[in-house]
């Protein structure tokens, strides 16, 4: 190791820094201290949610058993199932058709498709809401899942074009030299190297339109409520612990989602 590894080594380590021990603490406490409040208050047995009154799983009974939440559940998965899908089988068709693309042309491409994720969401629900209201897309599920679609193929996209960037040209030689056309490569030796990005991806997106509110919020119809939707709903009208538990719920999945696209998308064929 070089003396100017070793210098430009030191000049980045954070630690040197007075306060930066201190400062971390301080963000992550900020961070996570609410989540850790909701998850314990989730398992109150009284029905004030500020008085911690005894350990009890009620809540969490009450919420599973609530139609209001299973309906709002339902609509969710439906819109996120559909949106998914949609926003992978586009997302893989976009990174192949812009491999193949001049460096001028793929910036700008690649620019346009992240558009999701630099411009703040609600200004893409209410242009998305004043589009739909122009060419008379009616407002619930369909919209919803139209939505959806168009805001997780960025995130779908992520993984996936990491996955391409990484790919030995090898296989791919080798199978032109032995007279593979482009449909068989595709079948045989694209998707499977990229299947674990592509799950990855699918996972991430899954978790995105799951888990979304703003645009929900301003697309939804009658009869499409989702479930956050629905948590803020029950936010405004009457808070319980049953809120906490729903939202515990919510969380433990949705972080089981992205834990398993992490792990997907750190597998290497």
């Amino acid at each position: 190791m070089t003396t100017a590894t070793t210098k430009r080594r030191r000049l980045v380590n954070l630690r040197n820094f007075p306060t930066f021990t201190a400062t971390s603490w301080a963000v992550l406490i900020f961070l996570y201290l609410p989540l850790v409040y909701v998850i314990g208050y989730s398992f109150n047995s009284g029905r004030m949610v500020m008085i911690w009154e005894g350990f009890s799983l009620h809540w969490y009974t009450v919420a599973i058993q609530d139609i209001n939440i299973q309906r709002a559940l339902t609509n969710s998965l439906k819109i996120a199932v559909v949106a998914t899908t949609l926003s992978t089988v586009l997302a893989v068709l976009a990174s192949l058709g812009l491999v193949r693309m001049a460096r001028n042309g793929k910036r700008i491409a690649w620019a346009l498709i992240g558009i999701p994720l630099i411009i703040p969401e609600i200004v893409l629900a209410i242009g998305t809401l004043a589009f739909f209201m122009a060419v008379k897309i009616p407002l619930g599920i369909f919209g919803l899942i139209l939505a959806h679609t168009a805001f997780c193929i960025p995130f779908a996209l992520l993984p996936i074009r990491a996955r391409l960037s990484q790919l030995d040209a090898a296989p791919f030689e080798a199978a032109y030299d032995l007279g593979a056309n482009d449909r068989e490569i595709l079948r045989r030796i694209t998707l499977p190297l990229l299947s674990p990005a592509i799950v990855s991806g699918a996972l991430l997106a899954f978790a995105i339109s799951i888990d979304d509110f703003i645009t929900s919020f301003f697309i939804a119809g009658p009869g499409a409520t989702t479930l956050p939707v629905y948590i803020f709903g029950m936010i405004r009208s009457n808070v319980t612990p049953e809120v906490n538990a729903i939202s515990t719920l919510l969380l433990l999945f949705s972080g089981i989602v992205l834990i398993s696209s992490y792990v997907l998308n750190r597998v290497r064929r």
